[in-house]
């Protein structure tokens, strides 16, 4: 972590042994991510007047890369959260399950931005809805039309030039992001590969 995490509490006095359980849990967190560049826990017990005890509240702010996650677990009948413990650590499972989610779309948009490989189309099955593409060190990688957007599915021959991204399969390699080469991809990719360049 860029900073060092930093454990507040609202309005009540300090506690030692609660810092260390905050600061405990935000350790665990960076075992999930390690990009966290930034956190802030605040503790708080906004309702001591309520009538069956004093419920604690729990907020938690995560600087991450592409934004923040804010966590505010303020569960006014939550009797539970009369004991500060369990009160952080459910705030913490909330922020690890929004930190997980928020890491799996930044690898979604990682792998959306990977180098795309070309071929041509070697084998299509249109009522099937299927196909095969060859790469150009001679392998043939499964598509299915899911693969491909409808337009461009109903345009797809054999020997059609494709780009593709490459991604394990139940049964070997898969192509998915399939799109047709069109005449004004050839200027965009000149600075291919030989061994793209290779592909028809």
């Amino acid at each position: 972590m860029q900073t060092q995490p930093q454990v507040s509490f609202d309005d009540l006095p300090v506690d030692e042994a609660v810092r260390d359980a905050a600061l405990d849990h935000v350790a665990q967190l960076e075992r999930y991510a390690d990009r966290i560049t930034g956190c802030h826990v605040v503790i708080g017990q906004p309702h001591r007047r309520h009538r069956q005890g004093r419920l604690y509240s729990v907020r938690v702010d995560l600087v991450v890369p592409g934004g923040e996650i804010v966590v505010n677990r303020d569960h006014h009948l939550d009797h539970a959260h009369e004991d500060v413990f369990v009160a952080l650590r459910d705030a913490f499972d909330a922020a690890r399950r929004r930190l997980e989610d928020h890491v799996r779309h930044l690898r979604g948009d990682e792998k959306s931005h990977a180098p795309r490989a070309r071929g041509r189309i070697s084998q299509f099955f249109p009522l099937q809805g299927y196909g095969f593409i060859e790469t150009p060190d001679g392998r043939e990688i499964y598509f299915h039309r899911r693969a491909i957007s409808d337009q461009e599915f109903h345009a797809v021959d054999v020997g059609s030039p494709v780009f593709f991204s490459e991604e394990p399969g139940d049964e070997g390699p898969q192509a998915s992001a399939v799109h047709l080469v069109h005449p004004h991809d050839h200027a965009l990719h000149r600075g291919a590969t030989p061994a793209e360049e290779e592909a028809p």
